[in-house]
Parts: C-alpha cells; sequence; structure tokens
C-alpha cells in the first residue's frame, strides 16, 4: 500500500447505520469505505506487524462500526472502533490509497481469510455499489 498524494480531504461523513466512512479529496476523488475494510487495513502495528510478513489477519470484523473520528495534526485521524481497537494512524495517504485500490485490497483480504480456512459471513461487506446512508 503506497499511493502517494498531495490531495487531502475535503469532506470525512461517518454514516453509522451503514458503516461507511465517506471521504471527498481536493482532487475530486470520492471514496465510501466501510468500517470493516478500515479495521481489517489498520496500519497499527497491531495489525500490519513490525516488519514485512508479521502482520495479523484481523477475523470476524464484519460488524465492526467506528464511534469516534479523532483528528492527528493536520495530516491524519486516528480511528475508534467499537471493538476497542484505537491504534491505527490513518494518514491522508493511507486513506487515499485504500480509496484507490478498495477492490484489489478486498479480494486479497477475502483470499488471506480463505487460504487460512476462515469464511468471510458476508461477502457483500466490501460491496462496491456506493450505497451510504445518511
Amino acid at each position: 500500500m503506497s499511493t502517494e498524494t498531495k490531495s487531502h480531504p475535503t469532506e470525512l461523513n461517518l454514516h453509522q447505520k451503514s458503516r461507511v466512512l465517506e471521504i471527498a479529496f481536493t482532487d475530486g476523488s470520492h471514496f465510501e469505505l466501510p468500517c470493516e475494510y478500515l479495521r481489517v487495513y489498520s496500519p497499527s502495528a497491531e495489525v500490519r506487524g513490525h516488519g514485512p510478513g508479521t502482520g495479523t489477519l484481523q477475523v470476524g470484523k464484519e460488524d465492526v462500526g467506528i464511534t469516534r473520528i479523532e483528528p492527528v495534526g493536520s495530516y491524519a485521524v486516528c480511528l475508534h472502533f467499537d471493538d476497542g481497537h484505537n491504534t491505527g494512524i490513518y494518514a491522508w495517504d493511507t486513506l487515499y490509497d485504500l480509496g484507490i485500490h478498495r477492490e484489489e485490497y478486498w479480494r486479497d483480504y477475502l483470499r488471506h481469510l480463505e487460504e487460512a480456512g476462515h469464511r468471510h459471513r458476508d461477502i457483500g461487506a466490501g460491496r462496491t455499489d456506493g450505497e451510504a446512508d445518511s
């Protein structure tokens, strides 16, 4: 994950009912990222690990939601999830990268789940239909 951008968010809206974070960037890009997707791709050391190949596969996060969005300077946000996870700092570049590569990363996640012997309860959680509630 390494898309570098000079763009930054102009809008950040959490749709709690559908568990989607909607983000608009200065370059006109617009993403709707499910909370589950953001949780399983948290940039925290707890999830990613401390080096290549040391990450921890996140399982059973289908119903996770975001309870709070905390600004971190002018470059990032810390997302607080209702499963207690709150150590990931999501820099603007990270959120942009997650948006641009959403379908690819989601397929990778589902493949990793399957390879580890887990089955995702709702394949639709990584949906790309753009639906979000207000």
